[in-house]
């Protein structure tokens, strides 16, 4: 019996017995053929996706330099050119001068021209300092340094160089104090005449304040300096009571003042230094 046309081959004998030898290398060549198939198709598809990236190596490179170079780039940073429309800071190499010092201001008459009156240094009716309020009594002024002292603190006024003395005085319960301020025209003249200082400032009564430190009543008295500027206090009772180290509110209205006339003097040289700082070319 003849074989079945697309079946599979029978072996010899014809007895209805599959060849398995020829099925097997029939099976075997099928595998070769689809194995050879995949191959194929794969190198086809490499080789596309070359050309295309090939092309696009081509295209984006700009038809300028070696195509190589993958893909077109942004400049670098330090490609980019610099603006030079804004000029360049330019910076000086000579120090600016220092502030000027507000002590050479009151420490000699060339530099410290600011006016010298009673209301400058003692200004309004009234004087706080922390919780505490001094009334201001009579004030004075005088050219004749002497005439508002007592004892021989005249004459060391005089002998150096003093050239206006002016006074105020201030109360608080019973306690009056009497301060003064002497002018020259140096801080060696000043600080000389606190060196020698002998006697006392005169009390100064008037406006409220009955005569008080006069006739040999024991009262306190300072004495100071700072700049061209000496400056002294006579305190003590409106009764004529003797003051003694106890006395506290006594010192405490001398202390007062005593502060007070410092700053006053301080700040006078403060503000001719910012005034001197502002003029063009200081």
């Amino acid at each position: 019996m003849s074989s079945w046309q697309g079946g599979p081959s029978w072996g010899p004998g014809d007895n209805g017995t599959p060849d398995w030898a020829a099925l097997a290398e029939q099976s075997a060549a099928r595998a070769r053929r689809k194995r050879w198939l995949m191959i194929g198709g794969g190198v086809l598809a490499t080789a596309l996706v070359g050309a295309i990236v090939a092309t696009a190596v081509v295209t984006t490179g700009g038809g300028k330099g070696d195509p190589g170079n993958n893909a077109s780039k942004l400049p670098a940073p330090a490609d980019l050119p610099e603006d030079t429309s804004a000029p360049a800071p330019s910076f000086s190499s000579v120090a600016p001068p220092p502030p000027p010092d507000p002590k050479e201001y009151i420490s000699s008459a060339d530099k410290d021209r600011a006016p010298i009156t009673v209301d400058g240094f003692f200004p309004g009716e009234k004087l706080a300092m922390g919780d505490r309020v001094h009334t201001k009594g009579a004030t004075g002024s005088t050219t004749d340094c002497a005439t508002g002292t007592q004892g021989a603190l005249g004459a060391v006024l005089n002998n150096n160089g003093c050239e206006q003395l002016i006074r105020a005085t201030y109360r608080k319960e019973g306690v009056a104090v009497t301060v003064g301020i002497a002018v020259f025209d140096t801080e060696a003249q000043a600080k000389k005449t606190v060196d020698q200082a002998s006697g006392g400032l005169a009390s100064l009564s008037g406006a409220g304040v009955p005569t008080f430190c006069r006739g040999g009543t024991v009262c306190r008295r300072t004495t100071n300096s700072y700049g061209r500027y000496a400056y002294f206090t006579v305190g003590g009772f409106t009764d004529g009571t003797r003051v003694t180290t106890q006395d506290k509110n006594v010192f405490e209205v001398g202390d007062d003042l005593t502060n007070f006339v410092f700053r006053q003097i301080r700040q006078r040289g403060q503000v001719q230094a910012s005034q001197a700082a502002a003029e063009p070319g200081s």
